[in-house]
């Protein structure tokens, strides 16, 4: 029982914070996010976040968050009793984490689309642990399982995103 309890709150993590992070990406717009301002030279977020994008990504993440609730609601008690405010704290960080990765690479005067080894894998499940710490902090064994699937994940969903002309590069 313990290792499908395991997985059962690993997937109640990962859904909301995936399905936020790719339609963040999916239906992003035209307004960036930073409304086109510079901090030192370059942009502060970049064209790659835009407001379109973000309230989306939050629209769509709360959208599994709801139906989780509705259609699993013993299942997300396992995680807190308050899943509602927990998943929208998971769709919020995740985009936070996602954003506030593009700030650190713009501050290193990056382009949008350079590849940084984890950061580039991991700032949206980072962002979306670091929001519900105070509500529930996954064990060990849920973080490992957590930051493995994401690796693995993150290589198999860009590289569709790239093959369906979503992205512009394959990482």
């Amino acid at each position: 029982m313990e290792l499908l309890e395991t997985a059962i709150i690993v997937a109640l993590y990962l859904v909301p914070l995936y399905i936020t992070n790719a339609s963040a990406l999916l239906f992003g717009g035209k307004h960036p996010l930073d409304f086109g301002k510079k901090l030192f030279g370059q942009p502060v977020f970049g064209k790659g976040k835009s407001i379109e994008g973000t309230f989306a990504g939050f629209a769509v993440g709360m959208a599994s968050v709801l139906m989780l609730d509705f259609f699993f609601r013993q299942q997300t008690l396992l995680v807190h009793e308050n899943f509602l405010l927990f998943g929208a704290l998971l769709c919020a960080g995740a985009l936070s984490g996602d954003i506030a990765a593009s700030f650190v690479k713009r501050r290193f005067g990056m382009e949008k689309g350079r590849p940084v080894l984890l950061l580039d894998q991991l700032d949206f499940i980072a962002g979306g642990l670091a929001f519900t710490a105070w509500m529930r902090i996954p064990s060990i064994e849920e973080a490992v399982i957590i930051v493995v699937l994401t690796l693995a994940m993150h290589r198999l969903a860009n590289y569709a995103a790239f093959k369906c002309k979503i992205k512009s590069v394959p990482w």
